[in-house]
């Protein structure tokens, strides 16, 4: 998605309730973070490190652990989520209406429902199939675009290789015009033919 579809989207949930406070923050991180479904609906409160050097911690493909940093502002509102919520280190950090941890279809859903919304303010949405992995996506394209190369994407996303990132390059056609930008000769242009003088006296003599 466009930093502008990720806007609208973001703005789509109702802040004013509980439920519409997680389904933000839950789609505020997946953007950020570019964690995958099963790593976002498996965190707890305690995997959320909130004070200086903020970030959160996940376990990914293999059982690996990493750390995916946050923005202050995501950790602040993130912060006050768990507090309000005088919520245990044990908790969900997006909990279902029961309190458990969300299902993959759960999300699913929520991102529908916020996408129906989202799409009226901005309607170029409605051409695109927004999934779950869409989210991880976006987030690997908005570091790509801030110039981050693709052997730390693949760090961050929690990749085995470069191999799964090369993928965001090849997709993303301003890098590649800003490749070209770099090849190409200095002062190319059009220039009209000039015959040499024999070649002019040549075809005179015809």
């Amino acid at each position: 998605m466009t930093r502008t579809e990720t806007d609208a989207l973001l703005a789509a949930p109702d802040q004013s309730t509980p439920l519409g406070r997680r389904d933000h923050l839950l789609l505020l991180v997946a953007t950020q973070t570019g964690l995958r479904v099963s790593e976002l609906t498996s965190l707890t409160c305690a995997d959320a490190e909130l004070g200086t050097g903020a970030h959160l911690r996940c376990t990914g493909k293999g059982r690996k652990q990493r750390a995916t940093p946050l923005t202050r502002p995501t950790a602040r509102l993130l912060q006050r989520w768990i507090t309000d919520r005088h919520a245990t280190p044990a908790d969900p950090l997006f909990p279902s209406r029961a309190g458990g941890h969300l299902s993959r279809d759960a999300v699913a859903d929520l991102l529908d429902k916020h996408l129906s919304i989202a799409v009226r303010s901005c309607p170029t949405l409605a051409s695109k199939n927004v999934t779950p992995h869409t989210l991880r996506h976006t987030a690997a394209m908005a570091l790509l675009h801030a110039g981050v190369d693709t052997s730390t994407i693949a760090l961050w996303l929690g990749h085995t290789s470069t191999k799964a990132t090369d993928v965001y390059m090849h997709a993303d056609l301003a890098t590649k015009e800003k490749a070209l930008a770099r090849t190409a000769p200095p002062n190319v242009g059009a220039h009209r033919y000039r015959p040499r003088d024999a070649l002019l006296t040549f075809l005179e003599n015809l």
